[in-house]
C-alpha cells in the first residue's frame, strides 16, 4: 500500500503560536487566580448602550449590513470623527467597519500590502502584528524602541530598506503605556514621507490617555493620503466581545481593505452596529468620565505594585502597566516561568513580557499587568501581590 501522508498544519500556521494573552486568562481560571493578563474589563458596559443594542434586537435587525458597514454607523463615526478628532471624512468612500480592530488590521495588510512587502514593527509589540504579517505574506521587521519606551528614528531610519513598504503604529500603546510625543511622531512622518511608506495606525484605546486629547495620525501633514487607522468601540465602550471595529483609508485603498473585509467576515454583527452609531453620538462628558475611572484604576495599580517593589513607570494611555521583574527572578527563570509562578503563588494572572518581542530573550524580565478592572478587583490584587512580596526574598537575575 502506498504511505499516506499524515495530515498536518499549513507552513503558514506553524510559523507562530496561540495568543499567549489568551492563555494566561485560561490559566487564571484554572487556579481561581485574578486575570490581570487579558485586556477586558470585569465592570458592566454602559447601559444606555445595551439598551441600543437590545432596542435593535427588537427592531429585528438582524440580517446582513451593508458589507463594509451600516450607513447609520458609517455616518456616526464620520460624524463623531469630526467632533472628537477634527477630522473630515466621507463614510462612503473611506470608512469599513469590521469585526473589530483585529480584523482591521489583518485586513489593512491584506489589502494593501504584496507577498515580500516589509513593514517595521516598533517592539515591543502587541502580539497580533507579527501573525498578521505572516499571514498577509509581508516580512516584518522589529524595530526596538529605545530607553524609556521611545521611538527611535535612527533605528527606524536603519531599518528601511528596498522591500520596506509601510510601518505599524500603536499609540495609546499596548505594552508599554506610551503615548508617543510630537517630536517622536513628527519623525515617523518624516521617515514615512521621505521613503514613501504607508502608515497603518492601531488607535484602539485612543478615548483612553491621560496626557490630553487624542491626535490622530490623520491630521499630520500630508499623511492623511498614506495614513491607515485601525479602531473600534472594544475599549472605549468595554464591549470587547461585541466585535464592532473599523479602518480609515485613504480613498484609493479603500477597496482593497473592503474586499478582503468580504470575504474574510462579510460583515460585523448588524445589531450592534446600530447600537454603537447610538453610542458615538454621547456627548463629552461620558469620555470624561471614562479617562477619569481609568485614571484612579491606574494611581491604584501602579503606587500598589511599586510597593511591592515591582519596577514601573506610570502609564500615559491605554490600561496597561509594563513591569521589571528582575529583581523577582530565582536563578534561571524566565517571564513565563515567573508568570505562572505568580498565578500559583500570588494568585493573579499577567502575560509574560516575551509575547511582545520578536525574540523571547529581550522580554525575559518583563510581565505586563491589565488595570481594565473594577477598583475592588485591583485593591484584592494589590493586596495579594504585596502580601507575596513581603513573604519572598527578592532574587536577582
Amino acid at each position: 500500500m502506498p504511505i499516506v501522508p499524515t495530515p498536518h498544519a499549513s507552513a503558514r500556521a506553524e510559523c507562530f503560536v496561540e495568543s499567549v494573552i489568551r492563555e494566561m486568562t485560561r490559566v487564571a481560571d484554572a487556579h481561581g487566580a485574578i486575570n490581570l493578563a487579558q485586556g477586558f474589563p470585569d465592570f458592566p458596559a454602559p447601559e444606555a448602550l445595551k439598551e441600543a443594542a437590545v432596542e435593535a434586537l427588537r427592531a429585528d435587525i438582524n440580517q446582513y449590513a451593508v458589507t463594509w458597514g451600516a450607513p447609520s454607523l458609517r455616518g456616526a463615526l464620520a460624524e463623531w470623527l469630526r467632533r472628537r478628532r477634527g477630522v473630515e471624512v466621507d463614510p462612503d468612500t473611506r470608512i469599513t467597519i469590521v469585526c473589530g480592530a483585529t480584523e482591521g488590521m489583518i485586513a489593512a495588510m491584506l489589502g494593501v500590502l504584496d507577498p515580500g512587502d516589509e513593514i517595521l514593527i516598533p517592539e515591543p509589540f502587541y502580539e497580533n502584528y507579527g501573525p498578521d504579517c505572516i499571514l498577509s505574506g509581508a516580512q516584518p521587521r522589529f524595530v526596538p524602541l529605545a530607553e524609556g519606551f521611545r521611538l527611535d528614528p535612527e533605528a527606524l531610519e536603519a531599518a528601511v530598506g528596498p522591500r520596506t513598504r509601510a510601518v505599524v503604529l500603536n499609540t495609546p500603546h499596548n505594552p508599554t503605556g506610551r503615548v508617543f510625543g510630537r517630536e517622536e511622531i513628527e519623525g515617523l512622518c518624516r521617515l514615512c514621507h521621505r521613503h514613501g511608506l504607508l502608515l497603518l495606525t492601531d488607535e484602539i484605546y485612543e478615548e483612553i490617555l491621560y496626557t490630553g486629547p487624542h491626535r490622530t495620525l490623520l491630521l499630520e501633514e500630508g499623511m492623511d493620503e498614506r495614513t491607515l487607522v485601525v479602531s473600534g468601540a472594544s475599549k472605549t465602550f468595554s464591549v470587547t466581545g461585541w466585535r464592532i471595529g473599523w479602518v480609515i483609508s485613504p480613498e484609493s485603498l479603500t477597496s482593497g481593505v473592503r474586499k478582503v473585509h468580504d470575504f474574510l467576515t462579510v460583515g460585523a454583527p448588524a445589531p450592534l452596529q446600530e447600537a454603537v452609531a447610538r453610542a458615538l453620538a454621547w456627548d463629552d462628558a461620558f469620555y470624561d468620565g471614562l479617562r477619569a475611572e481609568y485614571r484612579a484604576r491606574r494611581d491604584l495599580l501602579v503606587r500598589g505594585l511599586q510597593e511591592a517593589g515591582f519596577r514601573c513607570e506610570t502609564p500615559e494611555g491605554a490600561y496597561y502597566v509594563m513591569t521589571d521583574v528582575a529583581s523577582f527572578l530565582e536563578p534561571g527563570e524566565d517571564d513565563a516561568a515567573f508568570a505562572l509562578r505568580l498565578v500559583r503563588e500570588a494568585g493573579v494572572a499577567t502575560v509574560p513580557g516575551s509575547s511582545f518581542f520578536a525574540d523571547p530573550a529581550r522580554g525575559r524580565t518583563w510581565i505586563r499587568f491589565c488595570y481594565a478592572k473594577r477598583l475592588e478587583t485591583l485593591e484584592e490584587a494589590v493586596r495579594r501581590l504585596g502580601a507575596w512580596a513581603s513573604q519572598r526574598p527578592a532574587c536577582s537575575s
